[in-house]
């Protein structure tokens, strides 16, 4: 049980970090070169990154549960599953919570943003 509350821990946490990491990135480059041409590139690039980005995050949520199911642990990998999804929940409601803050006027989390 405490072994799989861990796993779940860490592929909710790590999912919210690859998360966080492509979408800042998006963020301040499209800031940086929110002047330049229109290119085919770049449908080209996002369906790529969409792509790997659903490949990555299916492995981090899913990969240990059907390696554990298909092991015999089926118990153990519905747990994981429930655990991880209902971490990963837990964390996109304070997203959304810290959002809803930040749109109210009442916190200001990212001062640099207003630049």
């Amino acid at each position: 049980m405490k072994k799989t509350l861990k796993y779940a821990l860490i592929n909710s946490l790590g999912t919210a970090v690859y998360i966080v990491f492509v979408v800042s990135l998006i963020f301040f480059i499209g800031n940086k070169f929110s002047g330049s041409d229109e290119t085919i590139f770049i449908p080209i690039a996002m369906l790529m990154l969409l792509v790997f980005s659903v490949a990555l995050v299916g492995s981090l949520i899913f990969g240990r549960p059907i390696i554990w199911y298909l092991n015999g642990k089926k118990k153990d990998a519905v747990l994981l599953l429930v655990y991880t999804l209902g971490i990963f929940f837990a964390i996109t409601l304070i997203a959304f919570l810290l959002l809803i803050l930040m749109m109210s006027g009442n916190v200001n989390l990212l001062p640099l943003a207003d630049n």
